[in-house]
């Protein structure tokens, strides 16, 4: 699980905008590029050519 600090300050690499966490996907989210970033041990690994394409009718659990 991620910390509340972190959350506070983390911001997609690509376009510097919010992320959502998703702790059930274990991953974050970032609506306007509309990709995800995957958590891996507790490190969100936020490269831009790891990111996968998000699709609309993703649920956030």
């Amino acid at each position: 699980m991620l910390s509340k600090e972190l959350l506070e300050v983390i911001a997609c690499p690509k376009c510097k905008g919010d992320l959502i966490y998703c702790p059930k996907m274990n991953e974050l989210r970032c609506l306007n590029c509309k990709v995800k970033y995957r958590i891996e041990d507790d490190i969100p690994i936020l490269l831009i050519e790891e990111a996968k394409e998000l699709k609309e009718d993703e649920p956030c659990e």
